[in-house]
């Protein structure tokens, strides 16, 4: 009583599990999540997909992320172009058109003229994104001081905290920052 709060060293690890969550900023609830094996391109793309097809008909939806490349994937601009009605080639990844690279990519999905548009955080600003404020308090409520005997009982408990923080902590966010302008500088 009174030290500092000491974490043994010796624990054991039950195995891992990812999560991949979406939270919306007119009210702050995580409105979808995904938790699984693996995070990859395919895992990214198919939660974006079921986000979108969950939310109600808008004219528009903004979806903030980080500069993951999962984020700025194939297969999601495939998608997006798909529902966007893009009929123009897009290129080959790696060689040519929207498809070459992740700045080709990346500049597809951030059209202001989609009707599913990205907004990119700046690289090592994570604080401007709210899912990534949201995994923190996940982290300090639920996870830092926990002790899980099976990846089965820690999602059970990060589940129970999505619903426990949708009920009662959920606030709308005050987001300001609005993408980058041409020159690729931050818009806040």
């Amino acid at each position: 009583k009174g030290a500092h709060q000491r974490v043994e060293y010796e624990y054991i690890r039950h195995g891992t599990t990812t999560l991949i969550a979406a939270n919306n900023v007119e009210n702050g609830q995580v409105i979808n999540y995904r938790m699984g094996d693996t995070r990859d391109e395919t895992d990214y793309a198919d939660f974006i997909k079921c986000t979108v097809h969950a939310l109600p008909e808008m004219d528009q939806v903004i979806i903030l992320s980080d500069q993951l490349n999962t984020h700025m994937s194939e297969s999601l601009v495939r998608w997006i172009a798909e529902c966007e009605g893009y009929d123009e080639g897009l290129g080959t990844k790696g060689r040519e058109g929207i498809l070459k690279n992740m700045v080709t990519r990346r500049r597809f999905l951030e059209k202001e003229e989609h009707r599913i548009r990205f907004v990119f955080t700046p690289k090592h600003c994570s604080w401007l994104n709210p899912i990534e404020n949201w995994f923190a308090k996940l982290q300090r409520h639920v996870i830092s001081n926990g002790n899980f005997s099976s990846v089965e009982e820690l999602q059970i408990k990060i589940e129970a905290y999505v619903a426990f923080y949708n009920e009662c902590l959920a606030k709308p966010l005050k987001w300001k920052f609005k993408g980058f302008d041409k020159d690729r500088e931050p818009l806040i």
